[in-house]
């Protein structure tokens, strides 16, 4: 085959690749149109139509809980966060509501042990677990030793975020009795507070764990 008739299939492979891909291109774009605007059938030139829709998932199940110590079964739907279900259907409004979205932490229970922001789990994936919230960490009906300590020493201010804070903190002192300061702060890590500047909430775990005495400026009555 001689040179220019090599050139010639060259550039008329070359013309076919772009007029392909420039065709492909403006399917994509009709396509994605109609879907914005809610155009449900539409046939394009070289573009299979869509499926059928898929038929719709699970609508809900019954669930079974341990949640502070108490096994509970309840009916759940297939969206509900733990968070909402905790909140909505169980009356344990100690767990707050934040973003929403797993990044300020407010939300934080303790699922098998581990602290979780409970907005980020689906009550449906929480069948079978063991459930710890805010209500269930005081101890005979009084505060426990680290409540007590958060409150004494004014952890926080508006308390909003308080619940998640003391949620990571148990998940912690569960494992560990004595952690160092370095540790706490990384289990804090995931918890936003919008008042303080956190020093004072790392200093209550210390304090609570015997590894700081109380501050001078508290015990004595004085306002920080």
């Amino acid at each position: 085959m001689s040179e220019e008739k090599k050139e010639e299939k060259k550039e008329a492979k070359s013309r076919v690749s772009r007029r392909t891909f420039i065709g492909g291109t403006i399917a994509g774009l009709v396509v994605g149109a109609a879907a914005a605007y809610g155009a449900t059938t539409m046939t394009v030139p070289g573009v299979k139509p869509p499926a059928a829709a898929p038929k719709e998932a699970i609508k809900g199940k019954f669930i079974s809980l341990t949640v502070n110590g108490k096994a509970t079964s309840l009916w759940v739907d297939a969206r509900w966060s733990l968070a909402n279900t905790l909140r909505n259907s169980l009356g344990l409004r100690g767990t707050v509501k934040g973003c929403d979205y797993g990044e300020c932490g407010c939300c934080t229970v303790i699922v098998d042990g581990r602290a979780v922001p409970s907005c980020m789990i689906l009550a449906v994936d929480a069948d079978g677990r063991t459930i710890q919230t805010i209500e269930g960490v005081s101890e005979g009906g009084k505060l426990s030793a680290l409540q007590q300590t958060m409150v004494k020493h004014r952890a926080f201010q508006c308390g909003f975020c308080g619940p998640g804070f003391i949620m990571s903190a148990k998940a912690l002192l569960d494992k560990k009795s004595r952690p160092t300061e370095d540790e706490i702060r990384e289990a804090l890590s995931g918890n936003v507070c919008r008042c303080t500047g956190y020093h004072r909430i790392v200093e209550s775990v210390l304090i609570a764990t015997g590894q700081k005495q109380p501050l001078e400026r508290i015990s004595s009555g004085a306002i920080a």
